[in-house]
């Protein structure tokens, strides 16, 4: 009789704490609870963490989170407006909002994401699909950051305006993934695009015209570059003949100057008595022979010539 009331204890005992561990649960700061009997949602959500109390056996508690979940997206193909086929790679931020209605709808947070793939990737191809690929890389119209204002003069003819740009483009897939998410218990809380990038097949294409820009560029400013150095060639060899010529002027003045102050210096000590002056032009005249004459020169000359004189008088 004693070990039958012990028995029955016992198994009193092990359904007590078997009935108080799954009837006790805690929910976290980052969580929030839906109570769930045979699978129907019960009351409202639990979102203030603490101890907290259901039906053992009967009820169970869904967890969600309530901190910000990620979203990455698919790198899909996507032809832009003006035909050209792109690679876009996209993340999201979300939240969910309205747990009771997120479990109801979604039921955990896989379908949240298979659901997520759905509206914003189709959002995505919506959007790419609507403009063309210059407002999907830019997002403003602003001048271009150079070092000169050579190369903005270059370089600003090849920026077109955009009218919508990236940002824009960003903001209004957000928006309109927000609105097919509203039945859904969740919201949309950030979208970017991640990266863009040709298909393989037109890449070396663009490419090759980048680089055939780029050369254009060189191009001109080799160009420029040319030009001016033929300029600065020609004032040099301008100021160089000019510099030469002045040069050659003083020169010849300084010349003429000195010859006529040693004509002048010559005649003052020469022309004293006519021996002086008879040397003087016998020295001159002995000058000129041998600037004039060599052994091999013939001279012919008049008997009463002024240059034959000194020579006649050897005798």
């Amino acid at each position: 009789m004693q070990q039958a009331k012990g028995i029955i204890a016992g198994v009193i005992g092990l359904v007590i704490v078997l009935t108080a561990l799954d009837g006790f649960y805690v929910v976290h700061e980052t969580e929030q609870v839906i109570i769930t009997q045979f699978g129907d949602p019960v009351g409202e959500a639990i979102t203030q963490p603490g101890l907290k109390f259901k039906i053992p056996f009967m009820q169970e508690a869904n967890f969600f989170e309530k901190r910000y979940l990620e979203w990455d997206g698919d790198r899909n193909q996507i032809p832009t407006r003006d035909k050209k086929f792109i690679f876009v790679d996209s993340y999201a931020r979300w939240q969910i909002t309205d747990p009771l209605q997120f479990y109801q709808r979604l039921g955990n947070e896989r379908g949240a994401q298979s659901r997520l793939d759905d509206i914003l990737d189709g959002e995505t191809r919506n959007a790419i699909a609507s403009n063309d690929l210059l407002e999907i890389v830019r997002t403003s119209n602003r001048e271009p950051d150079t070092s000169g204002a050579a190369i903005l003069e270059v370089v600003e003819d090849s920026l077109e305006t955009i009218k919508t740009g990236r940002e824009t483009i960003q903001e209004e897939i957000q928006q309109k993934a927000n609105e097919r998410a509203t039945d859904l218990g969740i919201v949309i809380l950030d979208f970017r695009i991640k990266r863009v990038n040709y298909v393989q097949d037109v890449r070396q294409t663009v490419y090759d015209r980048m680089i055939s820009e780029r050369n254009r560029i060189a191009d001109e400013f080799r160009s420029e570059g040319q030009g001016e150095a033929s300029r600065i060639n020609g004032e040099k060899e301008r100021d160089l003949k000019r510099i030469q010529s002045e040069a050659f002027r003083q020169a010849e003045i300084i010349r003429g100057e000195a010859d006529a102050r040693a004509a002048a210096i010559y005649n003052s000590a020469y022309n004293r008595t006519n021996q002086a002056r008879e040397l003087y032009s016998f020295m001159r005249s002995m000058e000129a022979y041998t600037k004039t004459m060599d052994k091999e020169s013939n001279i012919i000359l008049s008997t009463d010539s002024d240059f034959f004189r000194y020579l006649n008088s050897i005798d």
